[in-house]
């Protein structure tokens, strides 16, 4: 939620999930036994050409398949990968890379663990409504604004993994772009840095703003904010983040807006989260969460 989190108290509404032209079967598999995040087949639609590079996270080229003068090499649909596992390893970049096959969907479901908990040390302390080990770190590729591959970080709750990914497989194959993904602790717990430099983040245990003592629902691991500098919170004459002013007008479409009726807000409803750009009154434009509010 923005630092306008203050509507936290408003429902969105829900719509229905988006049409899809193509799906891809994956079987997600636990790469050991204390893993649980997914233990069936999903259906997660295959993606189209590639997107945008970004300072904070890594990307990487999506290229045509090899040919060459005297043949053509034919290469197979592309295939969308999810994977759940648990790792010991600990880890100092801010963002995973993932090099895929080229317009190629992956999403991994991470268990906390120490190295994690570690790099969370901003957004998680003793005493948050959630403990560390209903957490899962999730790696996802996303179209960056460069028409690249990049793969950016998100924190959830456990619970919401398997959804989340799946969304996120959707905007991939609908090559939404996205600037940036990385924890909020690159920002040192900051949502008003990370929304000014326009990152798509969830975990982050705060509270409302304006509103002491009630915790926001990405105390919870409940919600995500997307592309926030482009899809501002807007209460008036009060905008979240500062910086996000030339885009409270809603009816210019910016790169990675997100407005009433788009593929990628649906994707979201399709799994059954509200959208504080349907609130009554204030309007959270970058607000996707798991209660609506």
């Amino acid at each position: 939620m923005a630092c306008g989190s203050v509507a936290d108290s408003e429902p969105g509404a829900l719509a229905g999930a988006p049409p899809s032209t193509s799906t891809t079967t994956v079987a997600v598999e636990p790469t050991d036994a204390t893993t649980a995040e997914a233990d069936g087949t999903t259906s997660v639609p295959a993606s189209a050409a590639p997107t945008t590079a970004e300072a904070s996270s890594t990307s990487v080229a999506a290229s045509a398949a090899p040919t060459t003068a005297d043949s053509t090499t034919t290469t197979a649909a592309p295939t969308t990968t999810v994977e759940a596992t648990t790792t010991s390893t600990t880890t100092t970049s801010s963002t995973t890379t993932t090099v895929a096959a080229p317009d190629e969907f992956v999403g991994r479901i991470v268990e906390i663990d120490a190295g994690i908990a570690e790099r969370m040390s901003a957004s998680w302390r003793p005493g948050c409504p959630v403990e560390l080990s209903d957490l899962r770190l999730l790696e996802l590729a996303h179209w960056n604004y460069d028409e690249r591959i990049s793969t950016g970080e998100l924190v959830v709750h456990a619970d919401h993994a398997e959804d989340i990914v799946d969304v996120f497989a959707v905007l991939f194959e609908q090559r939404f772009p996205i600037e940036r993904m990385e924890l909020v602790d690159v920002y040192d717990g900051d949502d008003d840095r990370s929304m000014a430099a326009n990152n798509t983040s969830a975990f982050n245990c705060r509270e409302v703003a304006w509103k002491p003592g009630v915790w926001s629902n990405h105390a919870f691991g409940a919600a995500i904010d997307v592309n926030p500098l482009v899809n501002p919170y807007v209460a008036g004459p009060n905008i979240f983040p500062p910086e996000g002013e030339p885009f409270a007008d809603r009816s210019v479409r910016a790169q990675g807006g997100l407005y009433p009726g788009d593929p990628a807000v649906e994707a979201f409803f399709a799994i059954g989260w509200g959208w504080g750009g349907n609130w009554t009154g204030a309007k959270d434009w970058q607000h996707f969460s798991a209660s609506g509010n």
